[in-house]
């Protein structure tokens, strides 16, 4: 906050809890810009005229809270166990049942089970999974972090690092055909990511720990402390996230 020296923002930035996706604590502090897709929205279409629905990865359920009118049946999965509590609270209005499932197995659910899966911001993708439990004409909406996101920001705290192709949406397609779905629709954005304080970067590393892996306070606090002095000079800290839609579909 304004006129909060550094030790005081950075003991901020590491006391605020992180569970759940509830970004609600940046506001004022930093801004990303949301993909012009507005995938809540499209979720919540698609909700409509699902009859059985699956959120893989809910994370604390606040996405698909979102959603007006839920299917007849509606299930999320999530592996952190401080989010699967959350996640239960958060969707009981909606009726939905949420488990614990591990982000890179199997998911517990019985073949073509689901005419429409989403996830937003899955850690991984197992397509082969996505494409048992969905039923014949089903389809997978997913919104993804893409490759070198927030690169930015992780290279000003580690120095410059390789960019990794895992998260290239041209093989999140090559997979997904490989599990023999049907890509229809794919698109990607760049978006400004602003931070206007030293807690927000604290908060955010904590958040979303796969930006600056193994990041702590006291293991990065010199090159917080020049980012700091950056954004007091420069008034921000510019990073982009990169996104991309995709929806695939499995055949009749």
């Amino acid at each position: 906050m304004p006129g909060s020296s550094f030790e005081e923002l950075l003991a901020e930035g590491a006391s605020i809890p992180v569970d759940g996706w509830d970004f609600s604590w940046f506001e004022g502090r930093a801004t990303e810009e949301r993909p012009s897709w507005a995938y809540a929205k499209v979720i919540s279409a698609r909700m409509r005229t699902s009859s059985v629905a699956l959120d893989v990865q809910t994370g604390g359920g606040e996405v698909l809270a979102r959603i007006p009118r839920p299917p007849s049946v509606l299930v999320a999965t999530e592996s952190w166990l401080p989010n699967l509590l959350v996640a239960k609270r958060t969707l009981a209005p909606l009726g939905a049942v949420v488990v614990h499932a591990a982000d890179d197995g199997a998911l517990p659910f019985r073949t073509g089970t689901f005419d429409l899966v989403v996830s937003r911001h899955p850690v991984v993708t197992r397509w082969d999974e996505i494409s048992r439990v969905l039923a014949p004409g089903g389809a997978f909406l997913s919104q993804q972090v893409g490759v070198g996101s927030v690169r930015e920001l992780a290279d000003y705290l580690m120095g410059p690092q390789p960019v990794s192709d895992v998260r290239n949406p041209r093989r999140a397609v090559s997979a997904a055909e490989s599990a023999g779905l049907v890509v229809t629709y794919l698109r990607e954005q760049s978006l400004e990511t602003v931070f206007y304080d030293i807690a927000a970067v604290v908060h955010f590393l904590r958040k979303v720990i796969w930006i600056v892996p193994g990041f702590t306070v006291d293991r990065y606090r010199d090159r917080l402390a020049a980012l700091h002095d950056h954004i007091e000079r420069e008034g921000s800290f510019v990073a982009h996230a990169q996104r991309f839609l995709i929806e695939a579909r499995k055949p009749d």
